[in-house]
């Protein structure tokens, strides 16, 4: 490895000194005037600035190669445009009018692409657009993103849900880098806060061509907020508060950039009571949540590199029985206590006409879980247990994960993009507490990919092949390997000037978990005695996905189709035996299909281009080969939303919406679930930002659920219980920004 570096840096000295600077300017193609603080901003090298009170712009210490170089401001199309330095032209583009939203460059698509060039289809929201919608956990505001759910266990712990596939189907990927946290567990979460987060991509569907085993079902793509632009300072401080949980998140940051150091950090906390339903508190659904986050950039002419760190720890109640309705902040037993570190770096080096993108990551999980039976006081809700130093977890996993990302972009050949690249990931679980849930073990992964973009005048092609190894080395003797070769091919088309569509074809694997191979024991989050089956398989899966999209200056519509076969599809089934009064579950495999899809409608009527009427549907619908159905699948459900958005004299970006989502009923459930019955949830909300003391204060509030419905969702994990989801909830939200 150390041989390596070296390399790369000998290639890169030549291109250290090709130091290149763009000038240009930008107008309104329609009427020729400048446009003022238009952004201007090249994704490959994160570098960008805005145009002044004239419509120039300047960027310096740009390298030699081809870039492309993307321009947007609200009210205009964005704008993607390659360039090759050095250039010394200065650059004039004009912007046209639309009332459409900007787009937005997408990250975890190997070529970073607007999402109008993309081959593959990925959905990206912006954390602000969540947190407007009164979202009260990154979690929660991900399920507004069509295809997407999430399992919950109250409002603390979410696992991401697409399109039917979830828990180790579904990656996760953070600061650049994929985390690790235990996260094959049902009452495992994220373990991650919002807060310094950017926006979030979502792929949907097999993704194992570019991140390798557990991407079968989609990823979940996290983008950290940038750093700040060249020779700027930005601090920001918000406060948010939720009459439900009687609870609040706050946040600091602050972040300053030169020509060549950057430098960032952001502080949380979140601390919530238990949530309020139509009828009564959920016992024990309290969390607190602290996190941290900070990052050192540099930057030059021919190389660029960035390390980012994150803690978190949580502290999340695990409801079960109603008990004593209070509205105490502290977990009674039982709980977690979960600590997250991800210290990550991520270097490109940029040769002549060509790049080395170079991510490692090293990942820390702190796991512990207390169980009222494991002390001599069995009330757990006596709140004695308030002091929690004292306390010996019952179950203490530690798991230590290092992954590497070398990717290697070779020179634009004509219509070819090509990207190389090797993966891999060295991973060991280990056990201090008195009960085991998973044996100590390690997991080597390694992969290899090859992937290319090719582009015509009216259409683009994506085609890519990967190899993967993993390796499971349990302490007690078990020995697992498995491979897969995995492929995709996309096809992306303008059919009319107006109607775009895109076909992908693609493979994905995902290699049994150590869970899924070796548990033997409680699993008390789920209170179930699981048993794992060690001759496991890999799942193996082909999926095709069409989608069609309609775009005009005042109207969208868009409709997607999927169908997933997956082969050997791992579940767990209850076999009708118990264990210390406890029903015992086994894992099994079998093939099983799911298919479905989303349609939307977007529509900006002229001339009223501040009112939209946002409309979209979702089904899925997942099988074994038997003809059961298969656990977890959400309901179809339906999403109206009427918005306003426009600025005034006092309130810039002063926006309003109503929200009606509409959840069917769900009756295709497997042998071991009941059917959920349908219910419509009504949102709304305002927002705005004011000029306070010369800066930006901007202000939220919203409401979910304002009739009060009493209702279950079909992928909570209280179901079973009988316990209902959260009630009418307001929140409030300031961010002032310096």
């Amino acid at each position: 490895m150390k041989h390596l570096f070296n390399v790369l840096l000998l290639l890169a000295i030549p291109s250290i000194y090709a130091q290149n600077s763009l000038k240009g300017s930008v107008v309104d193609k329609s009427t020729n005037e400048p446009l003022i603080f238009a952004n201007i901003y090249i994704p490959h090298l994160e570098k960008g600035t805005t145009t002044d009170f004239e419509g120039h712009f300047k960027l310096t210490n740009i390298p030699n190669g081809t870039f492309p170089i993307v321009v947007s401001i609200m009210g205009y199309e964005t704008l993607s445009q390659n360039i090759t330095f050095p250039s010394a032209e200065q650059l004039n583009l004009a912007l046209i009018p639309s009332a459409i939203e900007m787009e937005e460059i997408i990250i975890s698509t190997p070529f970073h692409k607007l999402q109008s060039e993309n081959v593959m289809k990925v959905e990206r929201k912006t954390i602000a657009n969540l947190k407007s919608k009164g979202a009260v956990t990154l979690a929660d505001g991900i399920t507004t993103i069509a295809g997407v759910e999430s399992i919950t266990t109250g409002v603390s712990i979410g696992k991401p849900v697409i399109r039917g596939l979830s828990s180790n189907r579904v990656l996760v990927y953070t600061q650049g880098v994929r985390l690790e946290n235990q996260q094959f567990g049902d009452e495992h979460g994220l373990g991650l806060s919002d807060a310094g987060i950017e926006s979030v991509e979502v792929i949907k569907g097999p993704a194992s061509l570019l991140y390798g085993s557990d991407a079968l079902g989609g990823v979940l793509y996290l983008n950290p907020e940038r750093f700040a632009q060249a020779n700027t300072n930005k601090a920001d401080a918000s406060y948010n508060y939720f009459s439900n949980t009687k609870g609040f998140n706050t946040d600091a940051g602050f972040k300053t950039s030169g020509d060549n150091f950057k430098f960032l950090f952001r502080g949380s906390l979140a601390e919530h009571s238990d949530y309020n339903t139509a009828d009564y508190r959920v016992t024990n659904s309290r969390f607190r949540e602290q996190d941290f986050k900070t990052g050192l950039g540099y930057q030059k002419s021919g190389f660029k590199t960035e390390l980012r760190y994150n803690i978190n720890n949580s502290k999340l109640g695990i409801p079960g029985e109603l008990g004593e309705q209070t509205t105490n902040k502290t977990p009674l037993l039982p709980f977690q206590e979960v600590t997250n570190h991800v210290l990550s770096s991520k270097s490109t080096v940029f040769l002549k006409n060509s790049s080395f993108d170079i991510s490692l990551g090293l990942l820390y999980n702190d796991r512990k879980e207390f169980e009222d039976h494991h002390h001599n006081n069995g009330d757990n809700n006596h709140e004695d247990h308030q002091d929690h130093e004292h306390l010996e977890a019952a179950l203490h996993m530690k798991l230590k994960t290092f992954n590497y990302d070398v990717k290697y972009n070779l020179p634009t050949l004509g219509k070819f993009e090509t990207i190389v690249g090797v993966q891999g990931m060295s991973q060991s679980n280990n056990n201090y507490g008195e009960e085991q849930l998973i044996p100590d073990a390690i997991t080597n992964d390694f992969g290899i990919l090859a992937t290319s973009h090719i582009h015509f005048e009216n259409s683009d092609i994506q085609i890519g092949a990967r190899f993967d190894h993993r390796t499971i080395d349990v302490i007690s003797g078990l020995n697992k390997e498995f491979s897969s070769f995995n492929g995709a091919l996309g096809y992306k088309t303008r059919i009319f000037e107006k109607i775009t569509s895109r076909i992908n074809f693609a493979s994905g694997y995902r290699a049994p978990n150590l869970a899924e191979l070796t548990s033997d024991g409680t699993h008390e989050g789920t209170n179930r005695y699981e048993i794992g089956n060690e001759n496991l398989e890999n799942e193996q899966n082909f999926q095709a996905d069409l989608a069609l999209e309609y775009k005009s200056e005042h109207i969208e519509v868009f409709a997607n189709a999927f169908y997933n076969k997956v082969n050997n599809y791992i579940f767990i089934s209850p076999n009708g035996e118990f264990i210390e009064n406890t029903p015992v579950y086994n894992y099994l495999q079998d093939d099983a299909n799911l298919y479905g899809g989303e349609i939307g409608l977007h529509l900006h009527p002229h001339p009223l281009d501040w009112l939209h009427l946002e409309s979209s549907f979702e089904i899925v619908t997942g099988k074994q080969k038997n003809d059961r159905y298969l656990p977890l699948i959400p309901a179809n459900s339906l999403s109206n939303t009427l918005r306003v958005e426009f600025d005034t004299k006092s309130v810039k970006n002063l926006y309003g919406f109503i929200r009606l989502n509409t959840y069917f009923k769900q009756n295709n459930v497997s042998g071991f679930e009941t059917s959920t019955d349908g219910y419509n949830l009504l949102g709304a909300g305002f927002g705005g930002s004011v000029n306070l003391f010369e800066n930006n204060l901007d202000i939220r509030i919203s409401g979910s659920n304002l009739t009060d419905k009493s209702y279950i969702n079909h992928l909570s994990r209280l179901k079973s219980d009988g316990i209902y989801n959260i009630g009418r909830n307001i929140s409030v939200g300031l961010t002032y920004t310096l």
